[in-house]
């Protein structure tokens, strides 16, 4: 139906109907899709995958046979090591580079592994991304990695000539690794700050999808990424949650206190 109503092929998702969608799919989704809107214009359309749709344990060879029929023909054997692929993505419709996007779960990711996972050519350095990890999950001194909700790295293809991608993207579950959302608010404005961008933009979302103060729940912020592409600047995106079904309370913290030894 979108297809139909914004003039868009879905060639590309054809070609992948029998990975991801078969008779009997597996897993929490078979289909997503997402809109970038832009003004006065055609929304562009992205859609996401399950590679675990035909089954986990062949989640693998599934995103390996995606890349292949796409003429990525060599970008699965770049990808870095991780715990799995929650999504397969796809541009479809007006995109100047249409991208497939391989996820890979990265758990009990460390700064230091998160700066190692980059495969562009020409992307950012491991400083830089070991900087937006620490300062988008907050870890402390006796925290070593994210325990909780994985990382997520997203590696971008567009150019079937060469195996290496064209984007990375890191993704960091700010809400697991918070109290609330007034905690989530900072850190993703002081990133925001960082890149040169208006964190202002963010509070006015906010303030546009609830009326509750972001100290009174946690999981409004789901998510901060720090994204580049080949050729553009760095992008920083805060993925929201509407709350339609539950707010959830804040984290309480456990106050440790000495026990007396008898």
């Amino acid at each position: 139906t979108m297809a139909r109503r914004w003039h868009f092929a879905t060639d590309v998702l054809d070609e992948l109907q029998d990975l991801f969608l078969p008779d009997d799919p597996r897993g929490p989704l078979a289909l997503w899709c997402a809109l970038e809107l832009r003004p006065g214009g055609t929304p562009k359309v992205k859609v996401y995958l399950n590679p675990a749709a035909r089954g986990e344990e062949r989640s693998a060879a599934t995103v390996r046979e995606a890349l292949h029929r796409l003429g990525h023909r060599q970008a699965y054997d770049g990808l870095p090591r991780g715990a799995g692929h929650p999504f397969l993505a796809l541009d479809l419709g007006d995109w100047a580079e249409p991208r497939v996007k391989v996820y890979v779960r990265h758990d009990n990711l460390t700064a230091g592994q998160a700066g190692r996972l980059s495969r562009m050519d020409s992307g950012p350095g491991p400083a830089a991304v070991e900087g937006f990890f620490r300062a988008a999950a907050g870890l402390g001194p006796d925290t070593t990695g994210l325990g909780r909700r994985p990382g997520l790295s997203c590696h971008s293809f567009t150019d079937t000539r060469t195996a290496r991608p064209s984007g990375f993207t890191l993704h960091i579950p700010v809400r697991d690794y918070v109290r609330h959302d007034g905690e989530a608010l900072a850190r993703a404005s002081r990133v925001l700050r960082h890149h040169g961008m208006d964190a202002s933009v963010l509070e006015r979302a906010l303030a546009a999808l609830t009326e509750r103060r972001p100290e009174d729940g946690v999981g409004l912020i789901a998510y901060l990424a720090l994204a580049h592409q080949r050729n553009q600047a760095p992008r920083v995106t805060a993925y929201l949650s509407s709350e339609a079904y539950a707010v959830r309370p804040p984290a309480v913290e456990t106050v440790r206190r000495p026990v007396p030894v008898s």
